[in-house]
């Protein structure tokens, strides 16, 4: 199931404080907005958060590949490792490895700004 969060990331064009602006709760079912304080638009209706699933999905799946990435990584100190000890082409070939195993999906852009890498 598609995270509600991500919907009203996708919705707002930004990502709103869940503990100000738009409460999300669960009461043993689905996720509903609780309350909606965020003033740049009005609270979406179902339909309009149930047309944004597929670009919540592509945010959801880029999160886990960058979750992924980063663990590949390692620490910093574990990323100076490897470049003092093999060199900053090796680290540069290493990283390419990694994100072609960890691929982002597309990318897409809301209200001509940037919001996905």
């Amino acid at each position: 199931m598609i995270n509600l969060a991500n919907k009203i990331k996708i919705y707002l064009g930004r990502t709103p404080d869940f503990l100000k602006e738009v409460i999300l709760q669960n009461n043993g079912g689905e996720d509903y907005i609780k309350e909606w304080n965020a003033t740049d638009k009005p609270k979406p209706t179902d339909e309009q958060l149930d047309a944004l699933s597929s670009q919540a999905e592509t945010l959801e799946k880029n999160a886990i590949a960058v979750a992924n990435r980063q663990k590949e990584y390692g620490t910093p100190q574990e990323m100076i490792e490897y470049i003092t000890e093999n060199g900053l082409e090796a680290w540069q070939s290493k990283v390419s490895e990694i994100k072609l195993k960890y691929k982002k999906i597309l990318k897409f852009y809301l209200k001509k700004k940037k919001f996905m890498e």
